[in-house]
């Protein structure tokens, strides 16, 4: 039996995220608006009214929490990338805001030595 804090030759520790339940940032940077977005608006649908709007906020919050994942020794984060975001129209024209911190997120994972892990 392998113990868990001496894994198997080529593991990989890391974490992952899902955009909706944490990247916040809603209304920034000519963000569009997803189907969850419009879900989570309507009376009743989610129980306290809570919504991704501000979330755990990694959007303005990024350096922090690739500081967290380099000072636990992580290898990898794999984290979505929003459409809304990159497309605000869901086609079409591309937000470069919206890559513009995709960028400086991959950068910052680089630069601690955590290997970004982007999913759509």
């Amino acid at each position: 039996m392998t113990d868990r804090r001496d894994p198997p030759p080529g593991f990989r520790w890391g974490v992952s995220t899902a955009a909706y339940q944490i990247e916040g940032g809603m209304d920034e940077d000519s963000r569009g608006r997803s189907m969850r977005d419009t879900f989570c608006d309507r009376a009743g649908a989610v129980r306290g009214g809570d919504t991704g709007r501000v979330a755990c906020d990694p959007y303005r919050r990024w350096p922090e929490g690739v500081g967290l994942m380099r000072d636990l020794g992580l290898d990898g984060y794999r984290f979505p990338i929003t459409w809304s975001r990159v497309q605000p129209a869901g086609r079409g024209e591309v937000n470069g805001a919206g890559l513009d911190f995709y960028e400086r997120l991959v950068d910052g994972l680089l630069e601690a030595g955590i290997t970004p892990l982007p999913a759509l």
